[in-house]
């Protein structure tokens, strides 16, 4: 039984803990509870010594590491993937220590934790708050099961605030696009990049719901005919490198694809010939851009004066290397290009990078396709991709005074898009042809833990009938695509052009 200790002016009370061990009560904060009269301490004490039988008991003092100090010995304590750990540093370092760091855990209150998150709501985005707070839930609930303190409190308690319902953490909507706009997007990303490789990662990307991770991280021996499967991603972490892991949510799965897509993957698997990389030693589908050319405006390609001139590239480097071998008509188009896009022999990069790089992808290609313009990027401004009105759609213009020796610019296709909105356009698209469910949860590698989920399953018949109404999709496209100008700059939508011009003259 616990007892009470006269001290002073004041009582308190001792129970024991084990043999030859006694603790004084305290208070969450450890600090010693001062009681006015006898009878108040012992039953605190027998209170405590209760706790201690029942194994509810937690030790006072344990509350009075710090938030800091804990949350490191936590995190080197972790063995989760590499983008996880990175995630959590990250949210850790920038995001909680800051103001939590060297309060006690015992001295974190809720109304702490609801202040911090107000503080963050007004400057990042509610979804982004939202991650960081279960983290530091997360965080605190190990605390809790490891007796260091009594409750969690970053916990939500419902039915509490205001009755704003979901509507307090929506995000703005996302922006999605039709086939057609998946069409230009590619095509324009092509012209931007001066190869075929964005049209084909886009369109593929555009009509499988691939991840980014899944498309950079596609192996050629994962790119069959008929199908593409999804065995690893690349992730990329902060520092840069590249890490080879299972598909986010081990979402392993088989994609089928259309015949025309197939083609697509495999002719450029033919032309591009990949060796493997130097990181992982794998052959992957695709390969970046060179490492010195980013933002297109370190000067025009040779690619892009075969495009403006509507010859191909060996001609360009006959004109430059012998003109003897030229047509004098042919020679004069090439050189007038030459002239007119600023073009210097060797101003560009001669080896491709091993693998596309996240942000440079979003910035520079993707990003300027959907909006038509470069985004800010110090110590230049936002502006139009300038272009060179002919051949349709335009050549974009790179090099000193782009702007002002271009003649037209592009509009907006989808305003806001990302590359993730592809995978949310390519479920909308599916859904807009009445695919089954259970098909497009495998198609995207989600998972409905339903009961009534349990009970539906693939049938070739689904099968047939999405590859069907998505290849009618991309004809459709193409038809639109034909309408605003017969032919493409980029030479592998330009075969597809032709080709559908022999099928409606048939």
């Amino acid at each position: 039984m616990g007892y009470a200790e006269k001290r002073g002016s004041y009582w308190r009370g001792r129970y024991k803990i084990s043999k030859g061990e006694y603790g004084t009560v305290a208070d969450p904060m450890g600090t010693v509870i001062k009681f006015a009269t006898k009878r108040e301490a012992k039953q605190a004490a027998d209170e405590e010594e209760a706790k201690i039988r029942r194994g509810t008991w937690r030790d006072p003092s344990a509350g009075q590491e710090t938030f800091g100090e804990y949350a490191n010995r936590w995190y080197e304590a972790q063995d989760l993937a590499a983008s996880t750990m990175q995630n959590y540093r990250r949210h850790i370092e920038e995001h909680l220590l800051p103001v939590f760091a060297d309060k006690a855990l015992a001295g974190i209150l809720r109304s702490d934790v609801d202040t911090w998150e107000k503080q963050e709501k007004a400057a990042y985005a509610a979804s982004s708050v939202k991650t960081w707070r279960s983290t530091l839930h997360l965080i605190l609930e190990d605390a809790v099961d490891e007796g260091l303190i009594a409750s969690n409190p970053a916990a939500k308690r419902r039915g509490r605030g205001k009755r704003a319902g979901r509507s307090r953490d929506r995000g703005p909507e996302k922006v999605i696009t039709d086939p057609l706009g998946l069409l230009l997007i590619a095509e324009r990303a092509a012209l931007l990049s001066g190869r075929d490789d964005e049209f084909v990662a886009v369109v593929l990307k555009g009509y499988t719901g691939m991840r980014w991770g899944e498309i950079v991280g596609l192996e050629t021996q994962y790119a069959r005919p008929g199908a593409i499967r999804v065995e690893h991603q690349l992730y990329e972490l902060d520092s840069g490198e590249l890490v080879r892991c299972p598909p986010k949510d081990d979402s392993y799965r088989t994609i089928d694809a259309m015949d025309w897509l197939s083609a697509l993957v495999a002719d450029h698997l033919a032309r591009t010939k990949p060796t493997p990389c130097s990181c992982h030693g794998k052959r992957y589908v695709f390969r970046g851009q060179g490492t010195v050319r980013t933002g297109g405006h370190q000067g025009a390609k040779l690619v892009d004066v075969a495009r403006r001139s509507g010859v191909s590239t060996g001609t360009v480097s006959n004109v430059l290397n012998h003109p003897e071998r030229v047509r004098e008509d042919t020679r004069t188009r090439v050189e007038l290009a030459i002239a007119e896009l600023n073009f210097v022999r060797g101003g560009g990069p001669t080896e491709n990078a091993a693998h596309w790089r996240r942000n440079g992808f979003a910035t520079w290609l993707f990003t300027p396709a959907t909006s038509g313009w470069y985004p800010k990027k110090a110590p230049q401004e936002a502006r139009p991709v300038p272009l060179l009105g002919a051949p349709w759609p335009g050549v974009p213009v790179r090099g000193r005074n782009a702007q002002d020796r271009a003649d037209s610019c592009w509009t907006p296709i989808s305003r806001g898009l990302t590359p993730h909105g592809l995978r949310h356009s390519h479920r909308t698209h599916m859904e807009d042809l009445g695919t089954e469910k259970v098909l497009m949860d495998e198609r995207m590698g989600h998972i409905d833990g339903s009961v009534s989920a349990r009970y539906a399953h693939v049938t070739p018949g689904m099968r047939r009938r999405l590859m069907a109404g998505l290849t009618q999709q991309w004809e459709a496209s193409l038809d639109a695509r034909r309408k605003m100008h017969p032919r493409s700059p980029v030479a592998v939508l330009d075969r597809f052009l032709r080709a559908r011009d022999a099928v409606t003259a048939a």
